[in-house]
């Protein structure tokens, strides 16, 4: 037998099965890129989470397409809009922190649950810093109030992106530092305590500047804020 013929033999084999795991590790490598990016979406994505984009969009009123789950123009455009509402990055890519914005989260329930706490914490210490303690669980409970309405969208972050909801998300006092309280407040609202009396609205009678409002069932006062119906 030739020696220099096994010999070459070997080599190549060795060379193939060298070259097979190189292959292999990258396709690894690109596998797990691609799941690593697979928290952005952007024109021409599609899929489950690109319709709950589209829902939660739809039902806050910055997107008016159908709900088929592809992220066309339609949908960048309404993402962009949300962004720009948010004071976020405007590019039209659901990316992490348009998501987190929206309240869609890719990991599991207890960081949605965290997410919601922080948002709800957020909001009542933009809307009522400053107001006595009640009154911080109270609007909570008017954010809760609505979830469960039926005239309302049916999560946390639904509620409190709904344009024109909330004065705090357009004047900048959402992004402000939130109060130790606001967190406390939080917790107790999304624990069941609810102040409020059930009220789905509030307002505080010295600036509000809708004569609607004032239409509203009165149930009670606490601090600044009427609570209504």
């Amino acid at each position: 037998m030739d020696n220099n013929y096994t010999g070459r033999n070997t080599k190549r084999l060795v060379v193939g099965v060298v070259a097979l795991i190189i292959i292999n590790m990258l396709i690894i490598s690109a596998f797990q890129s691609q799941k690593a990016g697979a928290v952005s979406y952007k024109k021409g994505s599609s899929g489950e989470t690109v319709t709950t984009i589209q829902k939660k969009l739809k039902a806050w009123y910055y997107y008016f397409g159908g709900i088929d789950g592809i992220y066309g123009s339609q949908t960048e455009a309404a993402v962009k809009l949300f962004q720009q509402k948010n004071k976020l990055a405007v590019d039209g890519i659901a990316g992490p922190k348009t998501l987190a914005a929206m309240g869609i989260s890719t990991a599991s329930a207890p960081t949605t649950q965290t997410n919601d706490l922080n948002l709800l914490a957020r909001l009542i210490s933009a809307e009522a810093r400053g107001e006595p303690y009640k009154g911080q669980v109270a609007v909570g409970a008017v954010v809760l109030n609505r979830v469960k309405h039926p005239s309302f969208p049916n999560t946390i972050s639904g509620v409190i992106y709904q344009k024109g909801a909330f004065t705090c998300i357009d004047d900048g006092q959402f992004n402000k530092p939130v109060v130790d309280s606001a967190y406390q407040a939080a917790r107790e609202a999304i624990n069941g305590s609810d102040p409020s009396g059930g009220a789905i609205y509030y307002f505080n009678p010295s600036t509000a500047t809708s004569k609607w409002i004032w239409s509203r069932p009165l149930l009670l006062v606490i601090g600044k804020h009427r609570f209504c119906l």
